[in-house]
């Protein structure tokens, strides 16, 4: 990976990170929420380690609220797979929505720019001129009153 890359990757896990210590609902990975109403079904392609967590979590699209502290609305903590995983993530109403993926490898509860990963809705490119924060407009996307199915692709340093 390029130093490039490699610096645009760790200013994208601090974003993630820092959104991370909001405060919100945490709420267990239940499928069955995903069959009906409003909520994303979220299929997590790229893990690359069976260690730590997958913390989920769903932010309004708009630009007051995307990745800002203490703005998300839920947040699912999982056991990491290797490979891919899927989370439901139920909703408040049909809106515009941005999901934020972080895979913490040590499940220290710290973002470890060397080992851990990220991902956001439509799989946004990061750069250092973004500062790892895509806009709201790149990782949106509508739900309606059933649910959605995404799919995020982690990267890792």
């Amino acid at each position: 990976m390029s130093k490039f890359m490699s610096a645009s990757l760790c200013v994208a896990l601090l974003a993630v990170s820092v959104a991370a210590n909001a405060e919100g609902q945490v709420i267990t990975n239940d499928l069955s929420k995903c069959r009906s109403g409003p909520s994303t079904l979220v299929h997590i392609n790229g893990v690359k380690a069976g260690t730590g967590k997958i913390r989920v979590q769903s932010y309004r699209a708009t630009a007051s609220e995307w990745l800002a502290k203490g703005r998300w609305i839920t947040r699912v903590e999982v056991p990491a797979q290797a490979g891919s995983m899927t989370v439901c993530v139920p909703l408040p109403e049909a809106g515009h929505y941005g999901i934020a993926v972080r895979h913490d490898v040590n499940g220290n509860g710290k973002t470890d720019l060397t080992s851990d990963g990220g991902g956001m809705s439509n799989n946004p490119s990061i750069n250092i001129f973004n500062l790892g924060k895509p806009s709201y407009k790149k990782t949106g996307f509508d739900v309606g009153n059933a649910p959605k199915t995404i799919s995020i692709t982690m990267k890792y340093m």
